[in-house]
C-alpha cells in the first residue's frame, strides 16, 4: 500500500511540475503580449503628437506667408505715383480696389487650405486613437481569457488529486468503524481517528466538503442511485441508506453518494 501511495505521490509531484511550467509559459507569453500592446500605444502616441505638431507649424507657416504677401503688396502700393487728373486717380482707385478683391480671394483660399490640413489631421488622430483602443481592448479580451483558463486548469488538478485521497478517507472510515469494542481509546484507534480528523480538515479548507444524503430528497445531480429500500420512516423518493460518502469540491462534484432510495 505504501509502494503506491509514494508512486502516485510521485507522479503528482511531476504533473504538477508540468502543470507549473506550463502556466509559467502562458506567464511570459501574457507579459509579452502586454509589452508588445503597450509599445504600440506608445508608437500611436507620439505619432499622434508628431501629426499635431506638423499640423501647428503648417498653419503658422501659412499665417506667416500670408502676413509677407499683405506686407507686399501694401509696400507695392505705397511706391505707384500719384495721378495727375481725376480719371487717373479713379483708374487707380478701380487698381486698388480689383488689387484688394484679388487679396480676399488670396485670403480664402489660404484658410481653406489650412482648414483642409487640419482635417486630414484630425482624421488621422482619430484613425491612431481608434487603433489603440481596439488593441487594448483585444488586449483585455485575452487576458481575462489567459486568467479562466488558469483557473479551470487549477480546478482540474484539484479534482484529480482529491479523486484519488477519497479511497484513503474511505478505509480510515472502514478502519475506524471496524475497532473492536474496548479498544476505542487504544493508542493506535486514537492516532488513527486524528489522522482521519486532520486529513478531513485540510480537505475542508481547500473546498471539500461531503454531500448531504440521508433524509434528503433524491437529487440524480448529488446522489447515484443503486437500490431501492422499503422503509417506515422516510417517504418514497427520499434517501434512506447512504453506503458510499459523495463530496463536492466548491461547487461541483467530485464524487455522487452512492444512495438507496425508498420507492
Amino acid at each position: 500500500m505504501q509502494d503506491v501511495t509514494k508512486e502516485e505521490i510521485i507522479k503528482e509531484a511531476i504533473r504538477n511540475a508540468r502543470d507549473e511550467n506550463a502556466r509559467a509559459k502562458q506567464k511570459v507569453q501574457s507579459d509579452k503580449k502586454q509589452k508588445k500592446a503597450e509599445q504600440e500605444k506608445k508608437t500611436a502616441d507620439e505619432e499622434i503628437k508628431k501629426e499635431e505638431k506638423t499640423a501647428e507649424e503648417a498653419g503658422a507657416e501659412e499665417i506667416k506667408e500670408e502676413a509677407v504677401s499683405e506686407e507686399n503688396t501694401a509696400e507695392d502700393k505705397a511706391g505707384e505715383p500719384a495721378g495727375e487728373d481725376g480719371g487717373e486717380d479713379a483708374e487707380a482707385g478701380e487698381e486698388k480696389s480689383e488689387e484688394a478683391g484679388e487679396g480676399k480671394d488670396a485670403a480664402k483660399t489660404g484658410f481653406f487650405k489650412k482648414k483642409d490640413k487640419k482635417d486630414k489631421s484630425k482624421e488621422r488622430i482619430e484613425e491612431l486613437e481608434d487603433k489603440v483602443k481596439r488593441q487594448l481592448a483585444e488586449f483585455e479580451n485575452f487576458r481575462n481569457r489567459t486568467e479562466k483558463e488558469k483557473t479551470q486548469m487549477y480546478d482540474m488538478g484539484a479534482k484529480s488529486v482529491i479523486e484519488k485521497i477519497l479511497p484513503v478517507i474511505d478505509n480510515f472510515e472502514r478502519g475506524l468503524a471496524a475497532v473492536p469494542e474496548g479498544e476505542e481509546g487504544s493508542a493506535f484507534a486514537q492516532g488513527m481517528e486524528m489522522i482521519y480528523k486532520q486529513l478531513v480538515s485540510e480537505l475542508e479548507k481547500i473546498g471539500v466538503t461531503p454531500i448531504e444524503a440521508v433524509g434528503k430528497e433524491f437529487d440524480p445531480n448529488l446522489h447515484n442511485a443503486v437500490m431501492q429500500v422499503e422503509s417506515d420512516e422516510y417517504e418514497s423518493g427520499v434517501v434512506a441508506q447512504e453506503m458510499q460518502k459523495g463530496y463536492m469540491y466548491r461547487d461541483s462534484v467530485v464524487r455522487h453518494s452512492m444512495v438507496a432510495v425508498v420507492p
